[in-house]
């Protein structure tokens, strides 16, 4: 059994931690739906919406990937809100606290087995119209016979697909190692 001074300890760890992780996971929350959304208008602006086509399946795991750093995003208050029930006289038990913690541990790898995914999806449709413009591995580029060129060139708007991708396995990945700290802090404390 804990004595109270470690569990005023793991209650402030766990505050702590768990701001770190709501904010962090906040910011870059931000940047994902930001580059989303830029380049989901952007696509749409440059009626460039075919050429797209390839990067449709890594785009709709990036946002699946998305919704569930959204739900991170509640689990890791609920932490907070958890570390703060620790300091008061009717306390989450040690099995609750650790439950919760996973929830948002096997969260975290959801949403990162489905960026991960997402990101192959995107760099292989990347690469295979990289390719097609340097004549890599499938012809080189496409021309019709007045000259004009029928294969694209990789976009900014395309590369922002890729990095909002990076960006939410990079809130996973920090979410993943604070729950990580903040389970083997519960169970070091026993």
């Amino acid at each position: 059994m804990a004595d109270r001074l470690d569990i005023q300890l793991i209650s402030a760890a766990l505050r702590r931690m768990g701001w770190v992780r709501f904010w962090a996971q906040v910011v870059l929350a931000v940047v994902v739906m930001g580059v989303l959304l830029f380049s989901n208008i952007g696509g749409q602006i440059a009626g460039g919406t075919n050429r797209a086509l390839g990067l449709a399946p890594g785009l709709s795991l990036t946002s699946l990937a998305f919704f569930v750093l959204l739900w991170c995003l509640w689990q890791s208050w609920l932490i907070i809100r958890c570390g703060r029930a620790l300091n008061s006289p009717t306390r989450p038990s040690k099995g609750e606290t650790a439950r919760l913690i996973k929830r948002g541990l096997v969260a975290d790898l959801v949403g990162l087995t489905l960026g991960a995914v997402g990101y192959q999806s995107l760099a292989g449709s990347l690469f295979f119209q990289a390719s097609m413009q340097a004549g890599f591995a499938f012809g080189g580029a496409m021309t019709t016979p007045g000259g004009r060129i029928t294969n694209y060139p990789i976009t900014s708007l395309e590369m922002l697909s890729v990095l909002s991708n990076t960006q939410v396995v990079f809130a996973h990945l920090i979410g993943l190692w604070l729950s990580i700290w903040m389970l083997q802090r519960i169970y070091r404390a026993a």
